[in-house]
């Protein structure tokens, strides 16, 4: 797996490739624990090359939305591939985290 962080204000985006399994989700965990440690609260994963998510991968996903609304703030997904939107559907996790079509609507909804 791939991960890219870019901080900005007001979102720290988070771009994925790969899996995010077993072996992988730590990594991603790291990565996230460390931008919000730096004070970050609002996330923007870009999942346009994620090709696969375990349950290991759902876990993440939502402590770090756990953790962010903790704070105030959310985590956003943009651009998630059919097959891993089927995944987050299948395990209830759509009426939890907030899925965009693309990057910059997801940006966007942090506006208002």
């Amino acid at each position: 797996m791939k991960i890219e962080v870019e901080r900005g204000e007001p979102v720290t985006l988070v771009r994925l490739a790969g899996s995010v399994d077993g072996l992988t989700a730590p990594e991603l965990e790291r990565a996230i624990q460390a931008e919000t440690e730096a004070g970050g609260t609002r996330f923007v994963l870009v999942l346009a090359d994620v090709d696969y998510t375990s349950s290991a991968g759902l876990r993440v996903l939502l402590g770090a939305t756990k953790d962010a609304r903790a704070r105030g703030g959310d985590v956003r997904l943009a651009a998630v591939r059919e097959h891993v939107r089927k995944v987050l559907e299948l395990s209830g996790f759509t009426g939890i985290l907030k899925l965009y079509p693309d990057e910059a609507a997801a940006r966007a909804s942090f506006a208002g």
